[in-house]
């Protein structure tokens, strides 16, 4: 079986028809061309409506599974009548107008032969649908819906495809001259035996109207495309059965053959036609491609205008189409508009194909035009908002050039250097009244130690590494550990002459003289034994931090064991709670230099600090966490600084009448005088 009109795809199974072949494409590359039609103008949001029989089921269902693959949205399928006869097909086609109304579509694809098509045009002028693209086939684009139809110019553009065929050469002279010899007397008796010797069922039913049909109401129809596949299929079936024969140029052997003998030549040979080649493809068909069709108005009168091809590519010549807008341009038919790079679909709504676009955020770019995400960038690498690509981030921490480290190191250097010139005043007044008082050479040593504590400043500042995480917090505790160790011998004399004078004679010889450094020695021993506590039980490690600053990784040392921290730090709280608890009750004559006053105020301010340096240090995750190190160092020594040791470099330099026996007399020297009393 030949057939020169059947487009449907489920006819392509030759497995199920294996002697089935067909002169016309299948409807799959019809539903092939209209996508690309669609994706070409841009049209994304489109209707399909399809009349309710196999052909326009069939064609709807195979442009249904394409159109989704090519990201085209339907806003409504719908099904229309094959037979208006039914008395509900009126209701159904006044149903799929307002549907499709609803959808504000500007774009429907229409799959229906020449009568439901026509009356559903009809129904959307009456109905006001207004002006809209149809998309159309072969079935119903060529039929007098056009001529026949009022107001058809009111429904908007109409385009669609036709098999691309050639025409007929003599066909239409053949016509013309049929028609002049049905008006002679010989052909209308012949015609009239010929009917005498066959049965009524065969002739069926005489044709009324045909009798007043003239030359001029088909002459239009004669150059259709469903032609020249007439005569392709009676020549594909007269080449094959002219090879089954063994025919030369003389004639043809007079041989039985059997229907299922020819199949094998028409699978394997060409043959041609009229000049043109032909050869049926493994689906038994013969795509010759299509032509794309636009209805052109010209006074009144509609003209089939090609305007573009498909033979497995399409082309359009745009120019040539004139749409119904205002400025002759494609309509949009969009449910989304295209989202622009540095965004990503938002599905919006109950239809998967209605979304909006949103900006991809901080730290995510975007990946592709069809993404319904944006991408995270790597954990090395950042992106502003609305950004196609990450970059690399930069590395932050204290720089040696940032003015804030600037001027606290600064400020470290003025510490630093006011601990050295004070131990070198002390050093040069070590026999003086005030400086023996003071603790002398302990003194200097705990100036040394504040000079060193002032230096480590050094430590916070530039890029961290694992080394120096590692010192900064050893460096600050030992310092500190070494002045409060100094001052540790004094706070107890003093605390032992004021608080209890009865053991004072039996216990001072333990904080005085030489046993005084043994108990500095054994303080700072203790302390370097936490120290290396500390490092067994987990110093501060280099952390690189990404989630802090958006554009850069935070380079800081972070607190591995709070443990070890405490163990630290907390020696060096409990020599300064000692020497507080030592000293701030102690008074003196006021003729009398108050010594214990000074290492009152110098523990408690360091304290102090530490308090809130804590609660500080501990939330902080920037580079403020090494401006609060530095900064709590420097309260440290500017506190004991100025509470202990820069009121007695005044009386050394600018006070010296005070620097007497009297003034400065030690406690252990008046605690005769307190006895006998």
């Amino acid at each position: 079986q030949v057939s020169y009109g059947a487009s449907s795809e489920s006819l392509s199974n030759t497995e199920l028809f294996p002697s089935f072949y067909r002169t016309v494409p299948g409807d799959k590359n019809l539903a092939e061309a209209l996508v690309l039609l669609l994706g070409r103008f841009g049209w994304n949001w489109v209707a399909t409506v399809a009349s309710d029989d196999e052909y326009g089921r069939g064609a709807q269902a195979l442009f249904l599974s394409m159109a989704g693959a090519d990201n085209i949205c339907i806003a409504f399928e719908g099904l229309i009548p094959a037979e208006l006869a039914e008395p509900s097909a009126r209701r159904q086609l006044e149903n799929t107008i307002k549907l499709i109304n609803s959808t504000k579509v500007n774009v429907v694809v229409l799959f229906a032969h020449s009568l439901p098509a026509q009356a559903l045009l009809e129904h959307s002028i009456r109905m006001g649908l207004g002006k809209k693209v149809w998309v159309g086939t072969e079935a119903w684009l060529l039929s007098d819906i056009a001529a026949s139809t009022p107001g058809i110019q009111s429904v908007g553009t109409v385009l669609g495809f036709v098999m691309r065929a050639g025409t007929v050469p003599g066909f239409q002279q053949y016509v013309a001259e049929l028609f002049s010899s049905v008006g002679q007397e010989e052909f209308c008796q012949e015609s009239r035996r010929l009917s005498r010797l066959l049965d009524a069922e065969v002739l069926g039913t005489r044709c009324q109207q045909c009798d007043s049909v003239t030359l001029g109401d088909i002459w239009p129809m004669l150059t259709v495309t469903m032609v020249q596949p007439v005569q392709v299929a009676v020549y594909s079936v007269a080449h094959a059965l002219h090879r089954a024969l063994g025919c030369t140029s003389k004639g043809c052997p007079k041989t039985p053959i059997r229907s299922w003998q020819l199949l094998h030549f028409m699978n394997t040979l060409p043959f041609e036609v009229n000049g043109q080649s032909f050869r049926f493809d493994q689906s038994h068909g013969t795509n010759t491609g299509y032509k794309l069709i636009f209805w052109a108005w010209r006074d009144g009168s509609v003209t089939y205008l090609p305007v573009g091809d498909y033979d497995k590519s399409l082309y359009i010549r745009k120019s040539q189409i004139q749409f119904h807008t205002p400025d002759k341009k494609e309509p949009t038919s969009e449910c989304f508009r295209r989202c622009q790079p540095g965004q990503f679909r938002r599905i919006k709504g109950f239809n998967l194909c209605c979304y909006d676009c949103t900006d991809c955020s901080e730290n995510t770019f975007w990946s592709s035009t069809d993404s319904t995400s944006c991408s995270p960038c790597p954990q090395h690498q950042w992106a502003p908002a609305r950004s196609t690509r990450c970059h690399p981030r930069g590395e932050r921490f204290l720089s040696w050039r940032d003015p804030l480290a600037a001027a606290l190191l600064a400020l470290a250097a003025l510490t630093a250097a006011l601990s050295g010139a004070a131990a070198l005043l002390f050093l040069r007044h070590l026999r003086s009244p005030l400086v023996r008082l003071a603790g002398g050479g302990r003194s200097v040593l705990a100036l040394l130690w504040l000079l060193l504590h002032g230096l480590s400043c050094g430590l916070y500042a530039g890029r961290p590494r694992a080394a120096l995480c590692a010192l900064q917090q050893l460096c600050s505790a030992l310092c500190l550990s070494g002045c409060f160790s100094a001052l540790l011998p004094k706070a107890l004399e003093i605390a032992l002459l004021a608080e209890f004078p009865a053991c004072a004679p039996r216990l001072l010889r333990w904080v005085t003289h030489g046993r005084a450094w043994l108990m500095v020695a054994l303080s700072l021993l203790a302390q370097a034994l936490l120290c290396c506590c500390h490092l067994y039980l987990g110093p501060d490690e280099l952390v690189l931090d990404y989630k802090s600053l958006p554009s850069e990784v935070l380079l800081v040392c972070g607190t591995r064991s709070w443990a070890a921290f405490a163990l630290l730090h907390g020696y060096n709280g409990g020599l300064a709670f000692l020497c507080f608890l030592c000293t701030f009750m102690v008074q003196s004559p006021g003729s009398r230099y108050n010594v214990a006053r000074g290492i009152t105020f110098a523990t408690l301010s360091c304290l102090v600090v530490w308090i809130f340096f804590l609660v500080v240090f501990a939330t902080l995750r920037t580079v403020l966490r090494a401006v609060a190190q530095i900064c709590a160092v420097l309260a440290t020594s500017l506190g004991i600084l100025a509470s202990y040791f820069l009121p007695k470099c005044y009386i050394l330099l600018f006070r010296p009448d005070l620097n007497t026996e009297d003034y400065c007399q030690n406690l252990t020297e008046e605690q005769p005088e307190v006895s006998r009393q």
